[in-house]
């Protein structure tokens, strides 16, 4: 501080100089982050019904993020972030991050992401109710892909409609899906989810992965990366130790 306010006294015109380059620079920066959030705002207003889009916001120095339901009821700028885990060593298999409030859609691009980094699709996908998606389960259907998906089945509208015997416009591949989550196996299956994929992100909370502290997209992809190879290279030493102290 003292060095500056000598600098100041002995030649102000450098010192004029460098505030008026940090006043530009802030400008520079703030017409840009304004540039990228009237962008966002159409895409924002595109997804809003018509009686909806006056109301479409964008933050400036967030504008990548949008606005989402939290578990407490409220309303937060928010990223939405997934793991998708081996349920038998919890094991992180592939991570994602959006900004799209709803899971659906999310499903068949986490399964092809398996299958670019692992060379092949995982036999069975097991995901919540938040995850159905009618594109999604014919992807994973598909003769190319053979994915069977546990996901439990939408409370039909009329209570006495059994929700697991197949709809008239049902696809081959939904009614195959209505029909296996009817059974008990099934079911027994769909269970396991609590213990195995719920078990990691309880884990991935309790270990501070709560908020995050970075902006854009492509920052928190590198959060959520950061956080599953230190979880896998934790369950890798978990798993060892099991194997040692339980040899086949």
């Amino acid at each position: 501080m003292a060095g500056l306010r000598q600098e100041r006294e002995e030649n102000p015109t450098v010192v004029n100089k460098r505030q008026q380059a940090a006043q530009a620079r802030a400008a520079r920066e703030r017409q840009a982050r304004i540039t990228e959030a009237l962008k966002h705002v159409a895409e924002v207003e595109a997804k809003k019904k018509a009686e909806d889009k006056e109301k479409a916001r964008s933050s400036t120095t967030e504008p990548e993020a949008r606005v989402m339901k939290m578990a407490d009821g409220g309303f937060r700028p928010a990223y939405n972030g997934q793991f998708c885990t081996a349920t038998e060593s919890q094991i992180i298999v592939g991570v994602a991050v959006s900004n799209l409030g709803s899971d659906q859609g999310q499903m068949a691009p986490m399964l092809d992401q398996i299958a670019d980094h692992h060379g092949q699709y995982p036999d069975e996908a097991l995901v919540d109710g938040g995850f159905v998606n009618k594109a999604d389960l014919e992807h994973a259907a598909s003769p190319a892909i053979k994915v069977t998906v546990y996901a439990p089945v939408p409370k039909p509208k009329d209570p006495t409609r059994d929700p697991y015997q197949p709809l008239p416009t049902d696809t081959p591949a939904l009614a195959q899906w209505r029909q296996r989550m009817g059974t008990d196996e099934a079911k027994a299956i769909y269970k396991e989810r609590a213990a195995t994929a719920e078990c990691v992100n309880a884990i991935a909370r309790n270990r501070g992965l709560q908020q995050f502290r970075v902006r854009g997209l492509q920052k928190v992809k590198a959060v959520l990366l950061w956080f599953a190879l230190a979880h896998n290279v934790m369950r890798a030493v978990a798993l060892r130790l099991q194997a040692v102290a339980s040899p086949a």
